[in-house]
């Protein structure tokens, strides 16, 4: 319709336009012949011809403007005809978009029926959800606070003092095939030689007297930390326990210190402690001492310790690699040999119950010049553990040089023929050793091998056997005893559940006797050829019911050259966990102890070497704390 329109308003102007351009006078005749005119009225039509023309161009003015508006009229109708055309096509869409819609809402309106049933099928479920997870949520929590009451802290704190306790409850038993009169705590030396009657019967001791109970204290400054350890056990008899009844033994101080450790490297160590001589784990840290596995808490004969008091002072350098520690430790002198007459020296004195020492223990207590020193110096370069140290012990007597004046044999002072104290000195000897400790890795980390070797003049009360340190000379006076001691041992860690030890060790004390007038029968001191061994292998009838047989001194003498025992056993791990460690052991034990030979002062008779042997087998069930 627009475009007709157009077409007839166009048409309408072109006509115009001819009609306009064609004069007003002609005609279809031919025109006549123009007359003269006469000059006025030449000049008229001249203006009338000028007049039309003015007119003819503002007709084609307007006209060329009437068609430049119809231009843009055309224009805009193309414009208006495309965006009608575009909103048909969208008017199109949005009917599509429209029926799509109904369409979905349709749909909808028929799903909402079955959202509504889902929705209260889901709130149902919901509510059963939240009931049930409640009912999960305090039965985690009450897990939980079970979980924390089974379990609970390692530790305890208690004014800024954290305190960990420790210790094992152990039920253990011994059978020895030879008596020694003793509990699981075997004395090496104290084995009975054949003529013994104790070597003619068996034993078996159960006992749970190694259980054990610990205490360890900790708290930290700035610049230092503190750290105090207690640990005791039952292997101690007091003047009361008795094997009966009530088998009542004495709690015993295994361990008692203090440490003040400084960041700088320097730590002071004071108390009851297991000696410097002991093998340590790293360093020379306490309570990481590595004594062999043993179920006996003698250990293997060769193995060198001791628990005393002592005060440590040591340094570590290059982030404890290597340390040097310097200790001071309670000294004691364990006494072999004979041949001095009475009243010549003593060098132990009873224990004085107001003192609080052991009146009943016949060896008596050292009087003691000065403290045992020991240094060490230990490294962990990386691989193995190494240990070097060194002991200076200071032994001491009184010596009365006329305690046994007689007629036959006066006092060298002033001939007196009485017992006297005239002249009487303080006889101090010195002595002291060299040892090594060496710990490293067989089979990967499948075992571990350790030798310990020590060896020096004094030295006896070191080793687990306890030989003797000195004898006397004659008239006397001290002389240390050169002894020794080793011990090899392999450990395998077959599982993380199972270890299995072996042991060899041995200690070694020399002969250390004296003959001061060229004849045999003054031979003094300690594993002389001459003494009599005549008796250690013949047995003898008992004193009473409580008394055994046993060969007198004088006829079997029994200076120990050596102690040696092997050992082999395990470890078995059933449980270790946040409710602690139960595990069992089995050991058995081949010892044996020979004398120095002795020919009862007959020149050119073979000496007799009396023997030892004894075969042991140890148990142990624990249950440790976690």
């Amino acid at each position: 319709m627009k475009k007709l329109a157009a077409l007839t308003l166009s048409l309408f102007l072109t006509t115009g336009m001819a009609l306009a351009d064609t004069p007003k006078d002609s005609g279809s005749q031919p025109p006549k012949a123009a007359s003269p005119a006469k000059p006025k009225a030449a000049k008229k039509a001249e203006r009338a011809d000028s007049a039309i023309a003015a007119e003819i161009e503002e007709l084609r003015q307007a006209i060329q403007s009437q068609q430049e508006q119809l231009q843009l009229l055309k224009e805009e109708l193309a414009k208006r005809d495309r965006q009608i055309d575009e909103a048909r096509e969208a008017a199109a869409a949005a009917n599509a978009r429209a029926a799509e819609a109904g369409t979905k809402a349709v749909e909808a309106v028929t799903s909402t029926a079955e959202v509504k049933t889902t929705a209260a099928t889901l709130d149902t479920a919901f509510s059963d959800l939240k009931a049930s997870n409640e009912a999960l949520k305090i039965t985690k929590e009450q897990a939980e606070e079970k979980k924390a009451e089974e379990s609970g802290p390692n530790s305890l704190r208690f004014k800024g003092i954290t305190l960990t306790p420790g210790g094992f409850f152990a039920a253990e038993s011994v059978f020895r095939q030879r008596a020694a009169s003793a509990d699981i705590n075997t004395p090496f030396t104290g084995i009975p030689f054949p003529g013994n009657d104790l070597s003619k019967v068996s034993e078996f001791n159960a006992t749970a007297r190694q259980s054990r109970i610990s205490m360890l204290a900790e708290g930290k400054t700035d610049r230092a930390k503190f750290t105090g350890y207690y640990e005791t056990d039952f292997l101690s008899a007091a003047v009361t326990s008795n094997n009966r009844q009530s088998n009542s033994y004495s709690l015993r101080q295994r361990q008692f210190w203090g440490q003040v450790a400084l960041d700088n490297g320097l730590s002071f160590t004071g108390g009851q402690m297991w000696s410097l001589v002991t093998e340590t784990k790293k360093g020379v840290q306490n309570r990481t001492e590595l004594p062999p596995m043993t179920i006996d808490p003698q250990y293997n004969v060769g193995f060198g310790w001791a628990r005393q008091y002592g005060f440590r002072v040591a340094k570590s350098f290059n982030g404890d690699k290597f340390v040097i520690a310097v200790a001071a430790e309670a000294p004691q002198t364990t006494f072999g040999g004979r041949g001095v007459p009475a009243g010549t020296f003593f060098i132990n004195a009873p224990g004085a119950g107001g003192g609080l020492f052991n009146a009943f223990d016949a060896t008596g207590y050292t009087v003691n010049m000065a403290p045992d020193f020991i240094i060490k110096a230990a490294a962990d370069p990386g691989w193995g553990h190494y240990e070097l140290f060194g002991i200076l012990s200071t032994f001491r007597a009184r010596v009365y040089p006329c305690g046994t004046a007689s007629a036959a044999s006066p006092c060298s002072i002033d001939g007196s023929t009485a017992p006297s104290a005239l002249g009487a000195v303080n006889d101090t000897r010195s002595g002291g050793g060299v040892g090594a400790n060496f710990r490293g890795p067989v089979f990967g980390k499948y075992g571990d091998f350790g030798i310990h070797v020590l060896g020096g003049d004094g030295i006896g009360r070191y080793g687990s056997a306890q030989l003797a340190d000195v004898t006397a000379r004659p008239g006397g006076t001290l002389a240390p005893i050169r002894g020794a001691s080793a011990l090899g041992t392999i450990e395998l860690h077959a599982s993380p559940k199972l270890d299995v030890y072996l042991n060899y060790g041995v200690e070694y004390a020399s002969r250390a006797w004296y003959n001061t007038s060229g004849a045999a029968t003054s031979s003094v001191g300690y594993g002389s050829p001459f003494f009599n061994n005549s008796g250690c292998n013949t047995e003898v009838p008992p004193g009473n019911q409580n008394t055994p047989g046993a060969p007198s001194a004088a006829s079997c003498t029994g200076d120990l050259r050596n102690v040696q025992e092997g050992t082999i056993g395990f470890w078995h791990k059933v449980y270790q966990g946040p409710k602690g460690g139960f595990r069992w052991g089995l050991q058995y034990s081949y010892l044996v102890k020979n004398a120095w030979s002795g020919n009862n002062n007959t020149p050119g008779t073979v000496g007799l070497q009396p023997k030892a042997i004894d075969n042991m087998v140890f148990t142990s069930f624990r249950y440790y704390l976690p």
